[in-house]
């Protein structure tokens, strides 16, 4: 029996993916590395500090800076990021997640997030959504980013549920591997090709129906 949802944040709540993009986007122009929209593609899911390795691998700038220095650059990407999300607002949940949302609380379904951003529950505060969530991943507590299962089996863990009890949603190919090593039951929002390891999955966050859902997963 599913008794708990742990989301990802970025692509299935709300999708801050811009914003992010564009912090990152300068961040490489001031380090003189070209980043366009499909670099970026590979930054969706990983962490701040993997994101800034892979930039830095593009430009062949890996080994210029000392760890030291790189934590220094992705805290300015960082700041830079926050001041892009002051503009959040309940507006900006993804079609659809306010209804799965509510089906989910009426069926007193647990809810957890586990994003690898660190600034998760300021922007659930400004969509609005926070007091709907029973818990949320402290990304600073993990040793291992996505596609390591660990934020999921801890989401489960701080949802007090076996991990298949639990459904995960993502939408990087990276967060749909880590749920699916985790043992629990992925759904996936995106490209059939992207979401083709995921159990069940979406091409839109519209088309996610709580009652489809619960059918694959309990199948």
């Amino acid at each position: 029996m599913i008794k708990g949802f742990i989301f990802d944040l970025d692509g299935v709540l709300t999708d801050t993916a811009e914003y992010h993009y564009q912090a990152w986007k300068r961040m490489a122009n001031k380090l003189g590395i070209p980043l366009d929209r499909e670099m970026n593609e590979q930054l969706k899911g990983i962490s701040r500090m993997d994101s800034l390795e892979r930039i830095l691998a593009i430009g062949n700038q890996t080994e210029k800076y000392s760890v030291e220095e790189k934590e220094q650059l992705a805290n300015e990407k960082d700041e830079d990021y926050k001041k892009l999300i002051l503009s959040v607002t309940p507006n900006d949940l993804l079609p659809g997640i306010a209804d799965l949302l509510a089906d989910l609380k009426k069926e007193n379904i647990r809810l957890a997030l586990a994003s690898a951003s660190k600034n998760g529950p300021v922007i659930m505060e400004k969509l609005g959504i926070a007091d709907l969530f029973d818990t949320v991943v402290d990304p600073a507590s993990l040793a291992n980013g996505k596609p390591d299962p660990e934020i999921f089996i801890k989401g489960a863990e701080q949802l007090q549920l076996k991990t298949e009890e639990c459904v995960g949603v993502e939408d990087a190919q990276a967060g749909i591997e880590s749920i699916n090593a985790a043992g629990i039951f992925s759904v996936g929002v995106g490209t059939k090709e992207m979401m083709k390891n995921a159990d069940y999955a979406v091409s839109d966050t519209s088309e996610l129906k709580l009652s489809d859902i619960l059918k694959k997963a309990t199948n």
